[in-house]
């Protein structure tokens, strides 16, 4: 398997598709174009730069691989309002796919934040061009209460500090968030400064209005008529854990992996392992 390497951009042709409010969405595809697409959909203040040109390579072999910057994030437009939407952020995943022309059979994957746009996706379009979707630490909803977007420990230190504009504060905030996405840095410093630059590269009131909406989506995964996959790592300090198993409870059709030990990036921590029983889901669905 290829080496991961975070520290240069995403693999792939760069396409741009416009969102329903006017905004350039950035995405790169790689691999067979006839092959299953596999839409990756990174969390808050990453990139698609996040899962590493070894990674996407790997995934591209086997996959019609489409990685997107979400808006405010790497090369998509950063606008001013449209963040507490739900229908904006479904309009985008929407466009992305429309752009690529693919109508059935699709997998989307989305880590953290990313979990939450592909809910508000599904709640919009449905899943008539989704297979599958998986959920990789990922939050299903936001908001005070809401069990499907509960934050641990390095999340909640985070905040207010993260979105502030003072570099020293925001630096100082977000030190022990970036450490959360590789665990312990031993043998993943290229990967733990390429994360962490990514998020001090999103800006501050982005990293902001992320958080400022409220939607729940435990009706949708109740109701979810395709299958899912629930990777979660159980030292999550960003999306506590239980915030996976709460969507695994509703979800009908559900596989479920639990890495002991591992906190906020499974796919940094051993994307050896990621690779396999992310394939392993996604070859099991049908086509």
């Amino acid at each position: 398997m290829n080496k991961p390497d975070t520290s240069t951009p995403a693999a792939g042709p760069v396409r741009q598709t416009t969102g329903i409010d006017g905004a350039n969405i950035v995405y790169r595809v790689s691999g067979d174009p006839d092959a299953r697409p596999l839409v990756l959909l990174h969390g808050w203040a990453q990139s698609s730069a996040c899962w590493g040109e070894g990674l996407l390579a790997d995934l591209a072999e086997r996959y019609r691989v489409v990685a997107v910057d979400l808006r405010g994030h790497g090369y998509s437009d950063a606008p001013t309002t449209g963040y507490a939407d739900s229908k904006i952020w479904a309009g985008d995943v929407e466009a992305v796919l429309a752009a690529e022309s693919i109508t059935a059979d699709a997998v989307l994957l989305g880590w953290s934040y990313g979990g939450l746009v592909i809910c508000d996706y599904l709640a919009e379009h449905g899943s008539g061009a989704v297979a599958g979707i998986v959920l990789v630490g990922a939050i299903t909803s936001i908001g005070r209460g809401e069990a499907g977007g509960r934050v641990g420990t390095a999340m909640r230190a985070a905040i207010p500090g993260a979105m502030a504009e003072e570099p020293r504060v925001a630096i100082k905030a977000l030190g022990s968030f970036g450490h959360a996405l590789t665990g312990p840095t031993e043998g993943k410093g290229t990967e733990a400064q390429a994360l962490f630059g990514l998020t001090l590269s999103t800006r501050p009131r982005v990293r902001a209005a992320l958080f400022d909406r409220a939607v729940g989506h435990d009706d949708l995964l109740r109701s979810l008529d395709i299958p899912a996959f629930v990777l979660h790592g159980t030292e999550d300090t960003v999306v506590d854990v239980s915030a996976g198993r709460h969507a695994a409870e509703l979800i009908p059709a559900v596989v479920e992996s639990y890495w002991e030990g591992v906190d906020h990036g499974p796919f940094v921590a051993d994307p050896e392992r990621f690779f396999v029983e992310v394939s392993e889901f996604v070859d099991g669905l049908s086509v």
